[in-house]
C-alpha cells in the first residue's frame, strides 16, 4: 500500500508546485524580458493605479509615531497604499526608505515598488567641489569618478535617483545656478554631461549607482538678466547649436530621465512644449527614459498664462510628452477624467507608465525592493576615507591660479608667521552651498584649518576682519573699525598674509541670483587696509560663481580661486598654497571686467562692425564696443596659471585641403619652460570663416591634459573629424559645408597660435 502511495504523493506535490508556478504573475518573473513583464503588469493595473505611477510626492517625515499624528504624512502613506504614488522625493536613509517601501510593496494591491529621489548634485555626504569648479579641471575621468562616488553614497542611503547632472549652458554669473553646471561652452559641457551621466548611472545593474536626471530641458541657463525662473527667448538656431547638445550627449550616455525647465521656449512653457519633449527628445533623439517635471512646473503653466486651470495644465503637459508630475498634483487630480473623456489616449498613458516601470524593473526592485536600503552598507560607505581623499584631490584639480606675480606662490613651509584674514577662511557653514544633500558643515575642513594642518610648525594667526550673518537665503557682510584694526594688527605681525574673500555659500544655488557680483564692500575695506601694511598679501576667493575682480587683478600679487571649498577644500587650498600640488585648473566661464559686460563669453559671433582691439585706430570708432570698458573678459575662457610655464609651437596640419570623409591631424609641440613639473590643458579651437549661418569667432573642438616635467617637450596630436567641422541648424540638422577654416591651439581661448585649411 505504501509503495503505491509514495508515487501518488510525489505526483501531487509536483502538481501543486506546477500550479503554484503557474499562478505567479509574469511581471514577477525575473527570467522574462522587461518588456513582457511591463505588458503583463499594465494589463493588471487599473486606470487609477496607472495614473498613480505618474505622481511624485515630497516625503518629509514618512513613518513611525510622527506620521500617525501628522495628517500630511499619513495621507501620503495612504496614497502609497492605494497605488497613487510612483515616486517619493526627499525620503532618505536606508532605514526610512525601507519602511516606506514596505508599505508600497506589502500593502498596495499590486506591490509596485517606489522610486526614491533626491538632489545629489555634487556629493551625498562627502561633498565634492561644485560642478562648475570641478569642470575647471577639464578632467572627464575625475567628473565621472566623483559622480560615481556620490552615487555610491546615495544608493547606500536607499536612493534610486538623483536630479543631476545640470547640463544648462550658462553665460551669466549673476544666475546663482551657474555653480551646478559646466560653464559657457557647448563642447566641454557636452563632454561633462556624458561623463557625469556615466558616473551616476554605470549600467544600472548594481546597487552602487543611481538613475541620472539631466536638467533643465531646455535653455534654462539663458534666463533674462540672470534672474532665477525668468523668461527665456532665443532662436531655434541657438537652441539646437548651443543649448541642446549637452542634453543629446547625456541621452547618448544612456540617461534614464530628463527634467523640464521652468522657462518658456518659443512662448510655450517647457513642461508643455511638444516640440521640445516629443519632437526633439523622444522622436528625433529616440530617448527611451521618462521626463519628470521640475517642482510643480506642470501647475505653474497656469501662472505663465498658458493653462487655464489644473486640468488644462495636466492635459497640455502630458500630451506634450512630459511623463511624471513632481508635486503640482495636477496629474493625480485630473488624469483619470482626462482619459475617460478621451482627451488623453490610453496609448499615451501606457507609454508614460511603461517608461517609469521599465526603470523599476531595470533596477531590480521587483525582485528585491529593499536592495538599496542596507543600513550596514550605509554606515561603512558614507564619508569613508577613500571618498574623503578623492574629494581632496578633486578640489586640488578644481582651484584656479588666476595671478602669481614674481612667483609669490608657492609659499615656503618654513614661513614662521602667517596671518589668515577673513571669516570665510574659518566658516564651515559658509564653505557649503545650497545643494549639499546630507553634507554637514562639521565635516568641512576650512581654509584656516587646512593651513594649520599643512604647516603645524608655523605660527598661524587669524582675524575675522569682517563678519557674515544669515538673512534667510541671503548673507550680510559687515566690518567695523575694531574688526579692521584687528585684521591690520594681525597682518603686521606676519611674514605673509592670506586673505580670504568672496561670497557665502548661502548665495550659491537655486533662487540665489545677484545683481552685484563684486567682492562685498565690507570685505574690500578689510583687504585694502591689510594691503596698506606693506605685507605681501595673497588672496583666496571662496565663491560659487565667477566674480568681478579687476581691483584684485591690479593690486594683489597672487589670486587663488578656490570656489566653494566644500568637504576637503581647506586641505586642498593649503596643498596648492604651499606647493604640494601644482595648480592646473582653467576657467570654464569668462570673468567679466564689470557687471555691465554680462553676458561675456569667448565664442561670440562677429558683428558687421567688429572691434579689432586697437583703441587708437582711426577706423575704430563706429564699431561694436564699450566706451568705458574692454569688450573682452578680464580672464578668458580656458585661462589658468601653473607654478611653471608652457610654450606652444605653431600648429602643423597634415593637409592644407581636406576632402569630405577625411580627418585633419593637427600637431603642436608643448614645452615646459619653467622649474616645476606641471600639467597643462592644451585647447584646440576652430573657426568656420564663411557659412550659410554665421558661426562663432572661435569654437572649442578638442582638449588634452598632459603632464610635463620641467624642461620636457611633448608633441600633442589632435584629430578633427567632419563632425567637429559641422554645425546644427534651427531644426537640429547637422551641416558640413565646404570652405576655409582656421584652427587655433593654445593654453586658453585668447592666447593661441593658428593655421588654416580648406574643406572641399
Amino acid at each position: 500500500m505504501r509503495k503505491h502511495l509514495i508515487p501518488i504523493l510525489l505526483f501531487a506535490c509536483i502538481s501543486n508546485l506546477l500550479c503554484l508556478a503557474q499562478t505567479v504573475a509574469p511581471y514577477k518573473n525575473p527570467k522574462l524580458p522587461i518588456e513582457q513583464r511591463i505588458k503583463d503588469l499594465l494589463s493588471k493595473m487599473t486606470l487609477e493605479e496607472k495614473v498613480g505611477q505618474l505622481n511624485q510626492v515630497n516625503g518629509g517625515i514618512m513613518t513611525g509615531p510622527a506620521a500617525e499624528g501628522d495628517p500630511g504624512a499619513k495621507a501620503k502613506l495612504d496614497m502609497s497604499r492605494k497605488g497613487m504614488v510612483g515616486s517619493f522625493l526627499n525620503v532618505t536613509g536606508a532605514k526610512e526608505t525601507r519602511a516606506v517601501q514596505e508599505i508600497a510593496v506589502k500593502e498596495s494591491r499590486l506591490g509596485i515598488p517606489l522610486l526614491f529621489a533626491f538632489d545629489v548634485i555634487h556629493g551625498y555626504k562627502t561633498i565634492f567641489p561644485i560642478p562648475l569648479a570641478e569642470t575647471c579641471s577639464w578632467d572627464l575621468a575625475l567628473m565621472e569618478k566623483s559622480a560615481s562616488m556620490a552615487a555610491a553614497e546615495a544608493s547606500a542611503a536607499g536612493l534610486h535617483w538623483t536630479f543631476a547632472p545640470m547640463v544648462d549652458i550658462a553665460r551669466d554669473p549673476r544666475w546663482g545656478r551657474v555653480m551646478e553646471g559646466a560653464g559657457e561652452d557647448t563642447y566641454l559641457g557636452s563632454k561633462a554631461s556624458y561623463a557625469r551621466v556615466k558616473g551616476f548611472q554605470g549600467d544600472l545593474t548594481d546597487v552602487y549607482h543611481v538613475m541620472a536626471c539631466m536638467k533643465h530641458f531646455a535653455a534654462y541657463g539663458l534666463a533674462e538678466g540672470g534672474r532665477e525662473y525668468n523668461t527665456v527667448d532665443l532662436s531655434r538656431y541657438a537652441l539646437h547649436d548651443i543649448y541642446l547638445p549637452p542634453f543629446k550627449a547625456g541621452v547618448d550616455a544612456g540617461a534614464a530621465t530628463v527634467m523640464n525647465s521652468f522657462n518658456i521656449v518659443d512662448g510655450i512653457p517647457a513642461s508643455g512644449n511638444k516640440y521640445l519633449v516629443t519632437d526633439v527628445l523622444k522622436n528625433q533623439w529616440k530617448f527611451k527614459g521618462f521626463v519628470v517635471s521640475d517642482w510643480a512646473s506642470f501647475g505653474e503653466m497656469i501662472t505663465h498664462g498658458y493653462a487655464a486651470d489644473g486640468k488644462d495644465a495636466a492635459l497640455k503637459a502630458f500630451n506634450a510628452g512630459s511623463d511624471m508630475d513632481m508635486e503640482s498634483r495636477v496629474v493625480i487630480e485630473n488624469m483619470v477624467q482626462l482619459v475617460k473623456e478621451g482627451k488623453v489616449t490610453q496609448a499615451r498613458l501606457d507609454d508614460a507608465v511603461s517608461r517609469i516601470l521599465y526603470y523599476k524593473f531595470k533596477l531590480g526592485l521587483f525582485e528585491d525592493p529593499y536592495k538599496f536600503s542596507d543600513e550596514r552598507r550605509e554606515s561603512v560607505t558614507l564619508l569613508n576615507d577613500k571618498f574623503v581623499q578623492a574629494a581632496r584631490e578633486a578640489s586640488q584639480r578644481s582651484m584656479i591660479l588666476l595671478k602669481n606675480d614674481n612667483n609669490t606662490l608657492p609659499l615656503s613651509k618654513t614661513t614662521k608667521n602667517i596671518a589668515v584674514i577673513g571669516q570665510l577662511a574659518d566658516s564651515q557653514a559658509d564653505a557649503l552651498d545650497f545643494w549639499i544633500a546630507k553634507g554637514d558643515p562639521k565635516d568641512v575642513v576650512t581654509i584656516l584649518q587646512g593651513i594649520k594642518n599643512k604647516v603645524p610648525q608655523s605660527n598661524v594667526s587669524f582675524a575675522k576682519g569682517y563678519t557674515i550673518t544669515a538673512d534667510g537665503s541671503n548673507a550680510l557682510y559687515n566690518s567695523t573699525e575694531t574688526t579692521i584694526a584687528d585684521a591690520v594688527n594681525t597682518a603686521k605681525s606676519a611674514d605673509v598674509v592670506i586673505t580670504v574673500v568672496g561670497l557665502s555659500g548661502k548665495v550659491a544655488g537655486e533662487a540665489r541670483a545677484l545683481t552685484n557680483i563684486e567682492i562685498p564692500t565690507e570685505q574690500m575695506k578689510v583687504l585694502q587696509a591689510v594691503k596698506a601694511t606693506g605685507k605681501p598679501v595673497i588672496v583666496v576667493i571662496s565663491t560659487g560663481r565667477p566674480m568681478v575682480i579687476p581691483w584684485l587683478s591690479q593690486h594683489v600679487p597672487a589670486i587663488l580661486y578656490a570656489w566653494m571649498p566644500c568637504t576637503q577644500g581647506g586641505n586642498a587650498a593649503a596643498d596648492i598654497l604651499f606647493g604640494d600640488y601644482n595648480p592646473s585648473a582653467k576657467t570654464t566661464m569668462s570673468f567679466p571686467y564689470t557687471t555691465g559686460q554680462i553676458p561675456v563669453y569667448y565664442n561670440q559671433k562677429s558683428t558687421g562692425r567688429p572691434y579689432q582691439d586697437e583703441p587708437n585706430s582711426p577706423g575704430n570708432f563706429w564699431v561694436s564696443r564699450y566706451r568705458d570698458a574692454p569688450n573682452g573678459p578680464l580672464y578668458p575662457f580656458g585661462y589658468g596659471l601653473s607654478y611653471t610655464t608652457f610654450d606652444y609651437s605653431a600648429p602643423t596640419l597634415n593637409k592644407a585641403e581636406l576632402n569630405r570623409g577625411e580627418n585633419l591631424i593637427v600637431k603642436v609641440i608643448i614645452k615646459n619652460t619653467g622649474k616645476y613639473d606641471g600639467e597643462e590643458i592644451a585647447q584646440l579651437y576652430i573657426r568656420d570663416m564663411v557659412a550659410s549661418l554665421v558661426r562663432p569667432i572661435k569654437e572649442l573642438r578638442g582638449f588634452q591634459k598632459i603632464m610635463l616635467k620641467a624642461g620636457e617637450s611633448k608633441e600633442v596630436t589632435f584629430t578633427l573629424t567632419n563632425s567637429d567641422l559641422s554645425f546644427y541648424d534651427g531644426e537640429g540638422k547637422l551641416h558640413l559645408e565646404p570652405g576655409t577654416f582656421k584652427v587655433f591651439i593654445g593654453g586658453n581661448s585668447r592666447d593661441v597660435k593658428e593655421a588654416s585649411f580648406s574643406l572641399k
